[in-house]
């Protein structure tokens, strides 16, 4: 008799019954679509996002225009989101922050939407347009919600997508000293600090830009050789200020030398590059 008297009371709750005494499918086939709201929740406390997925989209025609709109559009963006369907995700949530500027899921909606380009964010060695948007759609969060309570986890996420274009133009750059480009890795190599001068890679750039001034000279035909071995002087000595007890600085010092006699030896030669 209690065991009837339980089962009773646990589908007289609302939410219970329609997932736990009712199967997916005669929730799915059902006319009632507040059945199919309701259900549709709880399949997204369970982690059971397909069925979520199918029920909002099913009864999403059905709530336009009334107060469940928005909460079906949010849950709808989100159901991607921790399916890791972030493409998707990212325009239902962009959508969403266009469309319900006052819903009391907008802070979050605009959070998962900056979120879904930090996922999408692909290794260094890749294009890093998501990249980008992701630094740029966090920003524009923090500024709308400086006192969110998710301010420096996204302080930390921008720090990694940072290093992450920091590491690209690094390799970028490195690639072409890699392959005895030497010409196109001085101008990659400029580029890099140009644009990054924070890079923590600063060094290593440095020391490689003066070998690649240096390679790029001494492969030269003559009457090139002493403006770019004066280029690479320029070079050196920039790495020299910033970084006097450099462990590179030995190797650096002999090139130097190297350039210095060839310059001091050839007054005369045409400076100007052709």
């Amino acid at each position: 008799m209690v065991g009837k008297i339980v089962k009773i009371a646990v589908c007289v709750l609302p939410v219970v019954f329609m997932v736990g005494c009712g199967t997916y499918t005669k929730v799915l086939k059902s006319k009632d679509k507040d059945l199919k709201y309701k259900a549709a929740l709880e399949y997204f406390d369970q982690g059971k996002f397909e069925k979520t997925l199918q029920l909002l989209e099913d009864v999403a025609p059905d709530f336009q225009g009334t107060a469940r709109e928005d909460t079906i559009l949010f849950y709808t963006a989100d159901t991607h989101f921790q399916s890791r369907d972030y493409e998707s995700s990212a325009m239902l949530f962009d959508d969403f922050r266009r469309r319900f500027g006052r819903s009391p899921f907008l802070e979050e909606a605009e959070y998962k939407y900056a979120m879904c380009f930090y996922y999408m964010s692909p290794e260094p060695n890749r294009d890093q347009t998501a990249t980008y948007m992701a630094i740029a759609a966090i920003n524009e969060y923090l500024e709308r919600y400086p006192e969110s309570i998710k301010k420096q986890l996204c302080l930390v996420r921008i720090d990694e997508l940072q290093g992450q274009l920091y590491d690209k133009s690094y390799l970028n750059a490195y690639t072409y000293y890699k392959i005895g480009r030497y010409k196109s890795a001085v101008m990659a190599l400029k580029n890099a600090l140009k644009e990054y001068p924070e890079t923590p890679y600063r060094e290593k750039i440095l020391y490689m830009t003066v070998k690649s001034a240096y390679e790029l000279a001494h492969n030269s035909v003559a009457s090139l050789q002493r403006g770019r071995y004066l280029d690479m002087m320029d070079i050196y000595y920039t790495f020299v200020a910033e970084y006097p007890e450099s462990e590179y600085r030995p190797e650096l010092d002999k090139l130097q030398e190297t350039a210095r006699k060839f310059i001091a030896e050839h007054q005369t030669d045409e400076v100007t590059e052709q």
